[in-house]
């Protein structure tokens, strides 16, 4: 009986024992959130000392619980690797384009660069989300990679990136109702065919073309949002050489063999290039050389050292700028306008030289019949002074002839007067003799040019003169 009673009160021992135990732990965590509501009972002021400045700190938004926008829009539960509307009509997607600049036009190359600002329009109920304003959500290039987007790309491109600087230059804003403005910054380097045939007075038309690479015209319908508006350009575009005289819009169908047709859109625009620059650095030269080659014809037919050079020097020059000219421009295999221009000038640079060849060997051979002439004939040729020798007019036979006959001995028929030392005879009549010393200053040296120059003065202006008037009124 006693050991019961002894169990008993142990037993009750224990139990006072444990809840003393369990107490303390209550009484800690109690301790903790009465500790905590302390706190931010002194921070109201109600346990700080007088005088101190303390504040009750502002609440924390950041930590506020709001939804993600990847909730909203519901993007886990929608498929989008698949385009909107998957099996039923093709999805119309809007586009314009703001082109910001021209980079640059190679002839060289064939391409031309363009920075332009690319916009889609598109409709995709699956990112419809409900909104009390009505307002848009704008996501950068983190959200493009989960969501569909078209797959554009630039058709004939050599080059192409989106700039990054100091971003993604990507936005996408999604409306309530699930349209969407896809935008970004591209940079493109495309093919441009040039027809050269009129270069330096030519206008070429260059084309950037954007077209689906997957989807065909079943599944995606393309096409210019606002017409030819949708295209817009900067004022203050501008090129080096060229004028832009205007940019139009097309749309146009794109047919492969192995995968099926394709709505491609067409950026057209016009360039008319300046004409000065190579007025200054081509044309002008050009002609000032083949007048330089005119000089020529009014210099001394026996002046060798100064007609030669000159017409040397003309033609190494028009061969230095026909050189130049080609070096800036691609290997064609067609005639250019400035090549007829340039060329046409060498071939009358050329002309000249060869034209004082003909006159040099023309008088070569002339001189030589006279040379054999004047020794057949029993008079002494070639005096200086004929006051210093009487020659008899019965020996000689020449008593009755004039001094101006004797001067014009061995002339051409068509009376062209060549170079030569005439020969001066001393007559016995003294009114010979008279007329001789009268016209002394005439018959000692009579200098003059040959009938060759005489008709190149005209003919080679002539002739160019006309060449320029066909050139200009063809080409301009």
């Amino acid at each position: 009986m006693r050991a019961e009673t002894a169990v008993v009160l142990l037993c009750v021992w224990l139990t006072a024992a444990a809840g003393k135990v369990v107490q303390p732990r209550g009484h800690k965590l109690e301790t903790y959130k009465q500790s905590r509501s302390r706190r931010e009972t002194r921070m109201d002021g109600g346990g700080h000392k007088s005088g101190s400045p303390i504040y009750k700190r502002s609440p924390d938004l950041t930590k506020s619980p709001v939804t993600k926008s990847e909730q909203l829009l519901r993007i886990d539960d929608h498929d989008f690797t698949m385009r909107p509307a998957f099996g039923g009509p093709p999805i119309p997607v809007g586009v314009d384009v703001q082109v910001e600049s021209i980079d640059t036009i190679s002839e060289v190359d064939m391409d031309f660069t363009m920075t332009l600002y690319l916009r889609h329009y598109w409709k995709d109920e699956r990112l419809s989300f409900p909104s009390t304003t009505n307002q848009s959500m704008t996501f950068d290039s983190r959200l493009v990679k989960k969501i569909w987007v078209p797959d554009m790309f630039f058709v004939h491109s050599k080059r192409s990136f989106i700039h990054d600087t100091t971003t993604d230059n990507v936005m996408l804003r999604v409306y309530p109702d699930g349209n969407v403005l896809y935008s970004l910054r591209v940079t493109v380097t495309a093919m441009c065919n040039m027809d050269l045939s009129r270069f330096p007075l030519d206008t070429q038309t260059c084309s950037l073309e954007i077209e689906s690479y997957a989807y065909t015209d079943d599944d995606l319908m393309l096409y210019w949002k606002k017409g030819n508006e949708s295209l817009n350009t900067d004022d203050r575009i501008s090129l080096s050489q060229f004028l832009i005289q205007k940019f139009h819009t097309t749309t146009k169908l794109a047919f492969y063999s192995s995968t099926g047709w394709y709505n491609r859109l067409y950026i057209h625009f016009t360039l008319r290039r300046h004409i000065f620059f190579f007025l200054l650095q081509t044309y002008f030269p050009a002609t000032l050389m083949v007048m330089l080659s005119w000089v020529s014809f009014w210099i001394d037919r026996r002046a060798v050292p100064a007609r030669v050079p000159l017409g040397i020097t003309t033609v190494l020059t028009m061969s230095t700028i026909i050189t130049g000219v080609n070096a800036s421009m691609p290997r064609v295999s067609y005639i250019k306008a400035v090549d007829i221009y340039l060329w046409v000038s060498f071939v009358f640079v050329f002309l000249s030289v060869i034209e004082y060849a003909a006159v040099n060997y023309l008088s070569t051979v002339q001189e030589r019949k006279e040379r054999k002439l004047r020794e057949r004939l029993p008079c002494t040729c070639g005096i200086g002074n004929p006051d210093e020798m009487m020659i008899d007019p019965q020996i000689t036979g020449y008593g009755s002839m004039d001094v101006n006959a004797t001067g014009n001995y061995g002339m051409p028929e068509n009376g062209g007067r060549q170079e030569r030392i005439l020969a001066q005879v001393a007559l016995n009549d003294p009114q010979i003799t008279g007329q001789v010393k009268a016209s002394r200053g005439y018959v000692n040296i009579w200098i003059d040019t040959h009938a060759i120059d005489k008709y190149s003065r005209v003919v080679f202006p002539g002739a160019y003169i006309l060449f320029n008037i066909i050139y200009w009124s063809i080409y301009s």
